[in-house]
């Protein structure tokens, strides 16, 4: 089983027709299973991933 390793939440908002009609509307989190050198199963964000690999090239 995998953890989960970041505290975002989707985002909430509302769409917007023409005709100025408001419907509710969630953005999820780009959720993605990463295995780190330990061997270890996350479930992180997409930018935590980039920003990992990043860390990890410098």
């Amino acid at each position: 089983m995998a953890v989960k390793a970041t505290n975002k939440k989707p985002l909430s908002g509302n769409r917007r027709s023409h005709s100025c009609k408001a419907t509710k509307h969630t953005q999820k989190v780009n959720l993605q299973l990463v295995t780190l050198e330990d061997g270890t199963k996350v479930k992180m964000s997409a930018r935590e991933k980039r920003t990992l690999n990043k860390t990890k090239a410098a």
